[in-house]
């Protein structure tokens, strides 16, 4: 199937088709008209669309009035992993979602946000015409450490979030080193003063990839090594993981694996990190 003849559009409207009709076992027109904003006739008629390219994968149930995935279902606009269906329930959880409508019915499922961060629309405008345009930005900036403003001058060049909130990697003139500033910590509208010569392929941390291999704790049984080996899809007992240089402390965070303190219970983090030593320049 060439894929590259269909637009965007279209992709997202029969990626959701193929989520729903797989997980839930039923698809309506309901559920495009919610997350589309469209009509019956048109949902119709994009199902339809749909079934030409992909004939075999789904079936209509009259007595249910609606279309299941076909015992020879193949998807071909999504992945068929679970993690596709429980992000549709939590963006659908999401008040500001389009999704927020879609009616989907999960057994017993509830989905947990974290709070949500302030962001000044402006910072984030400002900051994003600067990634664009690569201009130099005088921002005023509050922090842990100096929470009394601090009038600085960067560069940034790429938006991040680290799994719990945004931030902006940047050059900083004062410190004369690219930084991680985070978002809800500028005050006022940062102002573009010049163009910069400074770009993202300078920072050496961002273009150096990384290697992060995890491990079941040792101290752990083997009955126990192989259940976290499963339920981190490792191989043969690895989970191999690459990321850039900068983003290393954040993906540690996120997966919860404490590098300055060795739990006394293995149970409280049940993996490692088995290359500790040649990852030790990226931490912070």
């Amino acid at each position: 199937m060439d894929r590259s003849r269909i637009s965007h559009d279209l992709f997202l409207r029969f990626r959701l088709i193929e989520i729903i009709a797989f997980w839930e076992g039923r698809l309506t027109t309901n559920h495009l008209n919610h997350a589309f904003g469209i009509s019956r006739q048109q949902s119709s008629s994009i199902i339809n669309k749909y079934m030409k390219l992909a004939p075999d994968n789904l079936v209509y149930s009259p007595s249910n009035k609606g279309y299941s995935a076909a015992d020879s279902f193949v998807p071909h606009f999504s992945q068929g992993n679970s993690d596709e269906y429980l992000e549709l329930i939590g963006s659908q959880n999401a008040t500001n979602s389009m999704f927020s409508t879609l009616g989907l019915k999960p057994a017993n499922c509830e989905v947990l946000h974290p709070a949500t961060r302030s962001l000044d629309p402006a910072v984030v405008r400002a900051i994003v015409q600067a990634c664009q345009d690569n201009m130099r930005l005088e921002v005023n900036y509050v922090s842990l450490a100096n929470p009394s403003k601090d009038q600085r001058i960067i560069v940034p060049h790429t938006l991040v979030h680290n799994g719990a909130r945004w931030h902006v990697r940047a050059w900083c003139e004062k410190n004369s080193e690219f930084r991680d500033f985070v978002l809800s910590r500028f005050l006022g509208t940062p102002e573009p003063v010049t163009p910069s010569d400074i770009t993202s392929q300078q920072d050496t941390a961002w273009n150096c990839w990384v290697d992060i291999i995890i491990r079941p704790d040792p101290r752990l049984r083997k009955e126990q090594r192989q259940i976290v080996e499963r339920e981190y899809g490792m191989t043969k007992g690895v989970l191999k993981v690459t990321t850039r240089g900068a983003l290393v402390q954040y993906y540690l965070d996120l997966m919860q694996i404490d590098t300055k303190v060795l739990k006394v219970n293995p149970n409280s983090q049940q993996i490692i990190v088995e290359n500790f030593e040649s990852l030790q320049r990226w931490l912070f």
